[in-house]
């Protein structure tokens, strides 16, 4: 049996105004988020990075400040003091000091701009290099590759070659390699260029690190250049081999990596050793970390 509606009886109708309590729990929720919010910013961007600042300049500040170092080749505080930092590496070009090993980072040793060439081991750039017009419409070097690098390897070391082509060749009038012709002749699609050297040569001598940055050499590439250095500084070969065993790092806690030698640390031993005229400078200044 069915009941009708009485005329002044209506359904149950939904409002649509949220409940009282709905609101107040979005409102809890929306304060919370907001506090953890600022909360962890303080403690993330604010507390931790001040403990860890503060740990590092107490326990070990000169590693903290970049690992400075002065002409007496001693830690030094003070950026104006430094000639470098043991962590970055510098372009040394001088006969007379001992050169690090290829970087693609910039224009040499740029600390600001670290990076590799990040190309691959077929890349015929990284084999034989890439020239460029530069804004006056003179040709440039862009990219030195890996066998022009092993071209002033042999000719600045005295390392015993082969070439397809005489070197002398690629000289200007001052007898110094012409880097764009060697590059252009390596990359000769008929006749490319053909050099190689008659020992095994360091693999740290023709590559960059991934950083661009390193500020290390391998005792087998420091031996080589020995020779080199000796005769342009008038030292004997034995007291410059002498330099690079106490300026020889070895590997941390005995196993990890190789023996190694730091540039810096190398030449500023050698200036002390030998100094430079006071017209040279000491070294080339590096930008600091």
């Amino acid at each position: 049996m069915h009941t009708k509606l009485e005329s002044n009886e209506h359904p149950p109708v939904e409002s649509n105004n949220p409940e009282p309590g709905l609101i107040a729990s979005l409102i809890t929720h929306l304060r919370v988020s907001i506090i953890a919010t600022f909360v962890l910013a303080l403690i993330v961007c604010g507390i931790y990075p001040l403990l860890v600042w503060g740990l590092a300049q107490a326990a070990f500040p000169h590693k903290a400040n970049g690992s400075l170092v002065g002409k007496d080749g001693q830690p030094v505080s003070q950026e104006k003091d430094a000639v470098g930092s043991s962590l970055i590496g510098q372009n040394f070009a001088d006969a007379r000091y001992f050169h690090p090993r290829p970087s693609a980072a910039g224009s040499g040793y740029d600390a600001t701009a670290s990076s590799g060439s990040n190309l691959g081991p077929t890349s015929a750039k990284l084999l034989n290099g890439t020239t460029k017009k530069d804004d006056k419409g003179n040709e440039v070097v862009d990219f030195d590759g890996i066998e022009l690098r092993l071209v002033h390897y042999c000719v600045d070391n005295g390392v015993e070659y082969n070439s397809s082509v005489p070197v002398e060749k690629f000289k200007d009038a001052q007898g110094n390699l012409d880097d764009v012709k060697l590059i252009k002749a390596f990359n000769d699609d008929k006749s490319p260029l053909s050099f190689t050297a008659k020992e095994p040569v360091p693999a740290d001598a023709v590559t960059g690190s991934g950083s661009g940055l390193d500020p290390h050499i391998s005792v087998a590439y420091a031996q080589v250049q020995a020779k080199r250095v000796a005769g342009a500084r008038g030292m004997t070969r034995e007291k410059v081999l002498e330099l690079i065993g106490q300026t020889t790092e070895q590997p941390d806690f005995g196993i990890f990596g190789e023996p190694r030698v730091n540039i810096l640390a190398l030449n500023l031993a050698l200036d002390r050793v030998s100094p430079m005229p006071a017209t040279a400078p000491a070294t080339v200044p590096a930008t600091a970390p």
